[in-house]
């Protein structure tokens, strides 16, 4: 499975949600596996984002999914990194 790494930020209404019902985090991890993926760590952060979220999925077709369902629900606006290996990124440069 591939790696991923999501950036995420609240939007007022996510913000109000988290509020409201802190476990809400959990409710969407399990949604995210429930689609194909699997979250490996997560954390709250502080700084332009409010979490960072490492996942594996698949393939780009299913986090794009992944990222799409979530971010449609207008709590959240998601920036979806595709993560490398660094020994694999190393392996790819000296294969050239």
């Amino acid at each position: 499975m591939a790696t991923y790494i999501m950036l995420s930020t609240l939007t007022p209404q996510g913000a109000e949600t988290i509020k409201k019902n802190p476990d809400r985090i959990k409710e969407v991890n399990s949604e995210v596996e429930k689609m194909g993926g699997k979250i490996i760590s997560q954390y709250a952060v502080l700084g332009p984002y409010d979490f960072i979220t490492i996942l594996q999925a698949p393939d780009n077709e299913t986090v794009t999914r992944i990222s799409l369902e979530i971010g449609a629900r207008g709590s959240v606006k998601i920036l979806t990194l595709a993560a490398v290996d660094v020994d694999d990124f190393i392996n790819g440069i000296k294969k050239r």
